[in-house]
This record gives C-alpha cells, structure tokens and sequence, in this order.
C-alpha cells in the first residue's frame, strides 16, 4: 500500500469493481434453489438429480447432463458437502456455470453462477463517493461475554439468525454510536448497517469490514469503505438485514452507495 490514503482507496475501489464484474462475482449469480422445494431432485435449467442426505447432498448425473466434479467429467453418484473454496473452485460445473452447495440453518441449496448473466452484461460500475478523511474515525470494540443469536429479515424475505460478538462503538458528527458486530475468523469486524441515506441516497442497508482491533481494543473505522452487500448485485443472495439498533440517525454519504446506472 502507498502512504496515500486517497490513492490507497482509489485502488480499492478498482479492485472491489473487478472483482464485482469477474466470471464468477456477485453479478453472475443467478439463482439459490432450496432443495427443499424440490422434493422429486430435479431443479428446472439444473442438470442432474440433487438430493438432501442428512449432513451431505447427494448428486446423481448422466454423461448426457454435462457435469464435470472436479474438473472431470462425471457420471453416477457423488456425495457433496457445502462449498468453501472461492466459486470459481467449486467442485461441480455444467457448460461454464459453478454450481455451488450451500446450507443454511439446516437446509440445503444449489446456486447457479453463470459468466453470461445479463446482470454481469449490464454491470457498468459502482456508485461510490469519492476519499474524504472525515469519514476515518477512532473507534472501541467491546466484546460480548459469548456471542449472541439475533432473528433477522433476509434479503429473501426469510428469517435467520445472526450471529454477534461485541459493539463497535465511535463518534461521528458529534454524537457517539454504536454498532453490533461480528468477528469473522481472521479477527477483522463485520457489520450490517443502515443509515439515514438507506433507500434514498444509497442502498437500503450496507457492510462495514473495518480490521481486526489492537489488543486494547482500539479500531479504526472508514466509512469510505462501507460495501453494497451481495444482494444489491443479484436478487438471489440471502443477506441479513440490518439487526436491531444498526440503523444510524446520521447519514453515512460516504463509501460505495450503489450500482450505477446503465
């Protein structure tokens, strides 16, 4: 990184509306199917028979279907558990498209990830308001005792539980506020917030990843990189809502805001 704050963004901003637009980014989503609601195992525009099998899904395939596992092509049974890896290392692929096991809460889903969605042709950049060292801010992370549980709304009108690890508490223009947080396994935050620009000026809520806290707790926290969440590209993703009490009364005019036009 350079010592330039402002060009250190700018960078970021580049490689943040790369990544967006590459083969398998957020853009080529193009459907989760809960095999829950596919009892008989077949999904529609899906090859293959896919199948719940307790703790693993249970994929069935012809040479006809087209499916390679592994980077080979397949025929008969394979069993799959949930994918980790980044997309474009999943195990199975059809015709270029990553189709991708997930589970959630128990359940189980196949995402389709297709380079030639019309989301990713349509893609003409993020929104995002320009470097402003105001928006950099002191903060404090104060841990919870254990983490907490939380009911949230999903982007799929679903509710789930969201898990918190503490507060991440600042000031910004003139007042105190308090974000909850997560803390992903790198020890860096992870926040879901609204605020007073939500819906109107930028998306309806955002991501806030600030670094992992010194050993005092200390952090900083740059709205200049406050993130459109993954559902603000496809409509497939099943981002929690804000939690109760991450709804600032300030506005945050800062960060990525939204897609930009095409």
């Amino acid at each position: 990184m350079s010592t330039d704050p402002q060009q250190d963004w700018q960078h970021w901003h580049e490689q943040r509306e790369a990544a967006v637009a590459s083969s398998y980014g957020p853009l080529s989503l193009t459907g989760t199917h809960w095999l829950a609601d596919f009892p008989d195992g077949r999904i529609p525009a899906i090859p293959g028979e896919w199948r719940e099998a307790g703790d693993e899904v249970l994929l069935t395939a012809a040479a006809e279907d087209g499916i390679t596992v592994d980077g080979k092509p397949f025929a008969g049974t394979v069993r799959l558990t949930a994918d980790h890896a980044p997309i474009h290392e999943s195990r199975v692929e059809s015709a270029g498209r990553r189709l991708v096991v997930l589970r959630r809460e128990g359940l189980w889903a196949v995402r389709d990830f297709d380079p030639g969605s019309e989301a990713r042709s349509a893609f003409r950049g993020i929104e995002a308001t320009p470097y402003d060292e105001r928006w950099v801010v002191p903060g404090a992370f104060r841990p919870y005792g254990e983490t907490r549980s939380v009911r949230v709304e999903n982007a799929d009108g679903r509710e789930r539980g969201l898990g918190l690890a503490g507060e991440l508490v600042f000031e910004l223009h003139g007042g105190e506020h308090v974000l909850q947080v997560a803390v992903e396994d790198d020890g860096s935050l992870w926040a879901v917030f609204a605020d007073a620009t939500s819906g109107r000026d930028s998306y309806r809520f955002r991501f806030l990843r600030p670094e992992a806290p010194a050993a005092d707790g200390s952090v900083t926290v740059d709205f200049n990189r406050a993130l459109l969440p993954p559902c603000a590209f496809a409509d497939h993703f099943i981002c929690p809502f804000p939690p109760p009490g991450n709804t600032l009364d300030t506005a945050v005019a800062a960060g990525e805001r939204r897609l930009n036009p095409a």
